[in-house]
């Protein structure tokens, strides 16, 4: 039953076919944030009568697609977004890929497209590593950018489960997000478009949730902000930054001790893997940092009062790509709201317990730390 269980394909199928002619690497210093693509993608195709078929790896290339697939017409996909790193000793990691996996199966599910068994992927994955293996660097900041998705590709005007579907994998070679120190950036918040909402799609990592904040980006853009700072209800609850999780840095105003707070998994936001990695290691570093994390509800009024205390020490967004983004400033109702840097290098805009962060997970996922959250496969 789609969405239920696992129906899932075998790794142990996997068809491949290599490219004739391969594609000159990118140089490191010309690489831009999904423009280029290796030479090959992984493909298997779902219906609802046989199942999964075998996975493909097969040279890049085009989608055929009839134009009344339902995923033009109805939005029935979803996809993510993981790194592959090449550590010292020229060994392929993947940092938790177990968690976009099971990510993705959510998406899928609350679609009502097919699930799969999330190992069986990560070693069609790592396969298609083996032959891609070229395009990953081992320098720090580098790495391959890989986007699994799954997409409706029956034929048909009608919005109801796709009996067709296509999951793919493409990979694209990137650089690091912050090239010279990293830079802290400035949030409009928004007060008259909503992200998410109770019961949506907002934990889920599908496509109709980023095209329509196309429009309040642009509108943040032309207001001299990068991103938004995403708000949900009467308060003004802060729920995500542009594409990232929120994270304070501030003094309790009922403890007065050093706190570590996120907005909670209450389907207003995406449980971001990079979100996980960094509340369970702050958490472990209490009894050296001092720092308690919580998970709890954040007002656009908290923040406030907290600038006006002085209590606010960091702030600052995560995500796959960046790890951790500085936050300097907020625009809300006309009015700009200054985050203090506390700078820990002068030529970083991030405080000291996000270049921690940063260090530490950077650390694990090209292997200078063995740890659990980092998977070597190759």
């Amino acid at each position: 039953m789609v969405g239920d269980k696992f129906e899932t394909f075998n790794s142990q199928k996997l068809q491949i076919q290599t490219c004739a002619e391969l594609k000159p690497l990118i140089p490191e210093n010309k690489l831009v944030f999904g423009k280029n693509f290796t030479d090959h993608m992984i493909t298997i195709e779902w219906d609802a009568e046989s199942g999964w078929d075998k996975p493909n790896i097969k040279p890049y290339g085009k989608l055929e697609l009839e134009p009344s697939a339902v995923v033009f017409h109805y939005g029935f996909e979803c996809f993510e977004g993981m790194k592959a790193y090449k550590d010292a000793q020229g060994h392929v990691r993947l940092f938790r890929p177990e968690m976009n996996m099971a990510r993705l199966n959510k998406s899928s599910s609350r679609l009502c497209m097919p699930t799969f068994d999330p190992e069986e992927l990560i070693k069609v994955i790592t396969e298609f590593l083996r032959i891609e293996n070229r395009w990953i660097s081992s320098k720090r900041g580098y790495s391959l950018y890989l986007r699994p998705t799954v997409i409706g590709t029956q034929s048909s005007l009608g919005v109801r489960a796709p009996n067709k579907v296509l999951l793919f994998v493409i990979a694209s070679p990137v650089g690091p997000y912050f090239s010279t120190g990293v830079k802290a950036v400035s949030l409009l918040a928004s007060t008259e478009y909503v992200r998410s909402w109770p019961n949506g799609t907002g934990d889920c990592k599908i496509g109709g949730n980023y095209a329509p904040c196309a429009r309040p980006q642009l509108i943040a853009s032309e207001k001299g902000y990068q991103q938004n700072l995403w708000l949900f209800g009467d308060d003004d609850e802060v729920t995500e930054a542009g594409t990232m999780n929120f994270f304070m840095l501030w003094e309790n105003p009922n403890t007065g001790r050093r706190e570590l707070v996120t907005p909670p998994l209450n389907g207003l936001i995406l449980p971001g893997i990079t979100r996980d990695s960094i509340i369970q290691l702050v958490r472990s570093w209490e009894a050296e940092t001092g720092i308690h994390v919580r998970e709890g509800k954040i007002t656009m009024a908290d923040i406030i009062h907290a600038v006006d205390d002085n209590r606010i020490l960091e702030m600052f967004g995560t995500g796959t790509a960046c790890i951790v983004s500085p936050i300097k400033s907020i625009g809300y109702k006309g009015k700009d709201i200054q985050i203090l840097l506390r700078r820990s290098k002068s030529d970083s805009e991030a405080g000291p317990l996000t270049m921690k962060i940063n260090a530490a997970i950077l650390d694990i996922q090209y292997g200078v730390v063995e740890h659990h959250f980092s998977r070597v496969i190759i």
